[in-house]
């Protein structure tokens, strides 16, 4: 199945790692995604707003937890609050299916499909080269006095005398939007708003992802 340049997602939450034995034994690592319907609480038009898009919330957050502009948004919508709002990009000439108020379940999706996840990888704070990009460590021998683990020489000569912007240096690792893709659907629970995908997805356990079609399945 080829997807086309925007195709509908839904928004879900990593429940975490388990397996999947198929008929012939084998077991099969999948990755639980908890994709609860989400409540549409705007529609965006190319007339309107330069470009198609549904707006959506899922879950559930407290009333006193939400500022009144959004509140108002919401109330607009007769929307429940949930634990924030995404954007799903759509086709022009699908953007009328949508109507304010409807719901996006786990079964626009099928079993064998190919699909996209983009989550927000594990922060991992401030970390040196080694663990950021990979760098080899010194030797671990007589001779080599507290570098066991430094980059190493980073400059260039006199000419031209910097550092290039994009030089590989320690700094701030994860935390970063990730896509994953081709990735194979092998069950779906769309009662209990569960979906199993094949393999694993970025993020820690309890974060919210955007599985959408393959985009180059």
């Amino acid at each position: 199945m080829t997807a086309k340049k925007y195709s509908l997602g839904i928004v879900g939450r990593k429940a975490g790692m388990s397996r999947v034995f198929t008929e012939d034994g084998n077991s099969v690592p999948v990755t639980l995604i908890e994709a609860t319907p989400n409540r549409i609480t705007q529609i965006k038009t190319t007339d309107t707003d330069g470009y198609s898009a549904v707006q959506v919330t899922v879950g559930h957050k407290r009333a006193s937890l939400i500022n009144k502009p959004e509140a108002g948004h919401l109330a607009k919508a007769k929307v429940e609050a949930g634990r924030g709002l995404w954007e799903l990009r759509v086709e022009d000439d699908r953007i009328a299916d949508f109507t304010i108020g409807g719901e996006i379940k786990a079964d626009i999706f099928e079993v064998g499909q190919l699909v996209d996840v983009q989550g927000v990888t594990k922060g991992k704070g401030f970390q040196g080269t080694i663990k950021r990009w990979n760098f080899s460590m010194g030797d671990a021998t007589h001779g080599n006095s507290l570098s066991h683990r430094s980059p190493g020489s980073l400059g260039q000569r006199q000419t031209p005398g910097r550092v290039f912007p994009g030089k590989k240096m320690s700094g701030h690792m994860g935390a970063d939007v990730q896509s994953t893709q081709n990735l194979e659907v092998i069950k779906i629970d769309a009662e209990r708003g569960l979906i199993a995908i094949k393999g694993a997805v970025p993020g820690a356990p309890g974060g919210d992802v955007i599985v959408r079609p393959a985009s180059k399945g």
